[in-house]
């Protein structure tokens, strides 16, 4: 039994970056019974939330779900397509891209990690941990690479560590424009239905995500997103491989049913998300994250803190970074912010750690759950003695004013 000192009267505000809140309508479908995972009831919700996938994803092809956080989706797309000692071009851009280099090379790959060079004149922080993936630096190592050793381009759409967030689509034309035959595997964890991602008209090979983002749900629960071409590779890779293999999974699919025990309550989870999600239209979705993030850096603008993301062109809607002024500790700030206001932000990971924080602005969010976290952030700041330029209320205020959500269609007056 939790105590009661460890939940203070009132709503928690957990405004970190993922796990993102959970909304009472998927907590409710999450307590339902779990029914028999061979029966024809189970098959009907597995083929549900299979196609809803694929939508979400913006694909046609299989989306493989594993009962596992978002490292086993990293490694199950390393495992089902390469062997041992292939070589494998990475871009560093934050803790994330970091994290996969590491797994690459203990499954006995061999990573080549490019990032942008030197650090930053404003913040003094790593210019590769400010900025998206460097497409230029990739298209001139493939075009390098005429002996097509380099197996497959890996990285991350939206880095949960910086609040950036690559173009994937040019990523794919530098790999094309090279007469490269890379695959093409991308981390959208944290960006997948919070941050415009499309695995087919982006040429995909294949996309990781997880359930504690942008669908809404606890983690638990990763994917997949595989296309044709990644699964004509998996038929020859020899990295060892059993619980994530592609195969006997995508073939049990198509009646709605997984090898494995599958996490029955996480899929009524999931169902209710994808309804949710599609009811409301994707680009509606990634519409609301994109004007959320807006009034976050009005915000951080107003007080004069640098936004780690150094590049307004690869912002991210999922999450801002905000970097703190010299000699002022992060992590002793997100504490006071935390103790005083029951507000959880977002730590700085690896290479940034105790030079930033992180705002998450994604999922079951709405204006007044950002104007809380901004209240929180802004009267900690003030209590720790950091200098702010002005009030971030005040702009972000101004901000969601002026700039209202759309409003969702009315919907039909019965006839009865």
């Amino acid at each position: 039994m939790i105590s009661l000192d460890q939940h203070p009267t009132g709503r928690h505000f957990l405004q970190i970056p993922g796990p993102s809140p959970v909304p009472d309508r998927i907590l409710r479908a999450m307590s339902l019974p779990t029914i028999d995972h061979r029966g024809p009831e189970f098959a009907v919700l597995g083929l549900k939330v299979l196609a809803g996938l694929r939508e979400i994803f913006q694909t046609r092809h299989p989306v493989v779900v594993y009962p596992a956080s978002g490292t086993g989706a990293w490694e199950a797309a390393l495992a089902n397509t390469l062997s041992p000692g292939d070589a494998v071009l990475m871009a560093e851009t934050g803790h994330f891209a970091s994290l996969w280099k590491k797994m690459a090379e203990r499954l006995g790959l061999q990573p080549e990690f490019i990032a942008w060079p030197g650090n930053d004149a404003e913040t003094g922080l790593p210019n590769a941990w400010r900025r998206g993936v460097p497409v230029e630096m990739i298209g001139e190592r493939l075009r390098e690479d005429r002996g097509h050793r380099i197996r497959a381009v890996c990285v991350v759409h939206n880095e949960t560590s910086t609040g950036v967030t690559s173009d994937i689509a040019a990523v794919r034309r530098a790999i094309d424009d090279a007469g490269h035959p890379a695959l093409l595997m991308v981390d959208t964890i944290s960006g997948l239905a919070s941050a415009d991602y499309r695995h087919d008209a982006w040429g995909v090979d294949v996309a990781i995500s997880g359930s504690q983002k942008g669908l809404m749900l606890p983690p638990g629960m990763s994917f997949n997103a595989v296309s044709p071409k990644a699964i004509e590779a998996s038929r020859s890779a020899r990295l060892p491989k059993s619980f994530w293999a592609w195969d006997e999974i995508i073939d049990m699919n198509r009646g709605g049913y997984w090898p494995y025990t599958p996490n029955t309550n996480l899929l009524y989870g999931l169902s209710e998300s994808l309804e949710m999600l599609l009811a409301q239209g994707l680009p509606a979705v990634f519409a609301r994250h994109q004007r959320w993030a807006e009034g976050v850096r009005n915000a951080a603008r107003a007080w004069g803190l640098p936004i780690q993301c150094a590049d307004p062109a690869v912002y991210s809607p999922v999450l801002t970074g905000i970097v703190t002024p010299a000699g002022v500790d992060a992590d002793a700030l997100r504490r006071l912010i935390h103790q005083r206001f029951d507000l959880s932000l977002g730590t700085g990971l690896g290479r940034i750690k105790g030079r930033m924080f992180r705002i998450g602005h994604l999922g079951d969010c709405n204006d007044l759950t950002l104007m809380a976290a901004l209240s929180g952030v802004e009267m900690g700041l003030k209590l720790a003695g950091v200098p702010i330029a002005g009030s971030g209320v005040q702009a972000a205020m101004a901000f969601f004013a002026s700039n209202p959500a759309p409003m969702p269609p009315a919907t039909p007056a019965s006839a009865d």
